[in-house]
C-alpha cells in the first residue's frame, strides 16, 4: 500500500530553546491547512488576503494568540486529520544526524507540557532522499536546500508564492506583524515539500523512504 503523503514545515522566532513555532502549515489532500500565532496581535483579513494570492490550492488559515493554544489546536488537527494510512513528511524535519521541525517542536511541546501529538504516524524525511538519490548539481556546487532543490526538479511555481528571498525573513515578518507574508511563505514552503515527496515516490523505492514512526515510548 501505498500512503498517502502529508508534508509539512514549521516557522520559529528563531532557532534557540527559548524561541517560539509561530506556524504550522500541512499540504493535505484537500489544500493547505496553516495555524499561525499571533502573539495576541490583530490580524483581520489574512485569510482573504491570503486566498487573493493563492489560486490554485485551496488555503484555510487560523489564528491563535499564543504558542501554547496554536500547539494545541495543531494537536487536535493532527488527532483528527492525519489517519495510519498517511505518510507525514518534511525536509529536513529530522535527519539522523540532524534536522530542525521535528525537534523543535519536540522541545516546544515539552516546555509547555503537552503530550506530544504524533502518535501512530509513519514519517519520513525527503531531504535524504533528494540529496542522495538525485543529481542536483549546478555549476558544480549541490543545490540541498529546498528552494534550491525544489527548482532543480520540479516545474519552480510554487516560488512565485513565496514572498521572502530567505527564509530567515519569516522572523522579521513575525516581529512586524506581517502575517500574510509569513503564510504566504509557508504555505510555499510545504507546497514544495509536497511536490519533492512526490517526486521521490515516483522515481525512488519505498525502502529508500525510510519510514520510521514518531510515537513516543510513553504516553504520559
Amino acid at each position: 500500500m501505498v500512503l498517502e503523503q502529508v508534508a509539512f514545515d514549521i516557522e520559529t522566532t528563531g532557532f534557540d530553546v527559548d524561541d517560539e513555532v509561530t506556524t504550522v502549515g500541512f499540504a493535505v489532500p484537500m489544500g493547505v491547512r496553516v495555524f499561525l500565532q499571533t502573539a495576541d496581535r490583530d490580524a483581520s483579513g489574512l485569510e482573504s488576503a491570503v486566498e487573493s494570492e493563492v489560486s490554485e490550492t485551496l488555503v484555510r488559515v487560523s489564528t491563535h494568540a499564543s504558542e501554547s493554544e496554536l500547539l494545541s489546536e495543531v494537536s487536535d488537527f493532527i488527532a483528527e486529520r492525519i489517519r495510519d494510512d498517511m505518510l507525514l513528511v518534511a525536509y529536513n524535519g529530522e535527519k539522523w544526524n540532524g534536522g530542525f521541525d521535528v525537534p523543535f517542536l519536540r522541545t516546544r511541546y515539552a516546555q509547555r507540557d503537552l503530550a506530544w501529538p504524533f502518535v501512530d504516524v509513519p514519517y519520513a524525511d525527503v531531504m535524504p532522499l533528494v540529496t542522495d538519490r538525485f543529481n542536483t548539481t549546478v555549476d558544480g556546487d549541490e543545490q540541498s536546500g529546498l528552494v534550491a532543490a525544489y527548482e532543480v526538479l520540479c516545474d519552480g511555481s510554487y516560488s512565485d508564492l513565496d514572498p521572502f528571498a530567505d527564509s530567515k525573513e519569516a522572523v522579521t515578518a513575525f516581529e512586524d506583524g506581517q502575517f500574510t507574508s509569513l503564510v504566504l511563505h509557508n504555505v510555499a514552503d510545504v507546497l514544495r515539500t509536497r511536490a519533492l515527496g512526490r517526486v521521490a515516490e515516483r522515481y525512488c523505492s519505498k525502502s529508500e523512504f525510510k519510514v520510521k514512526s514518531l510515537t513516543p515510548t510513553r504516553s504520559i
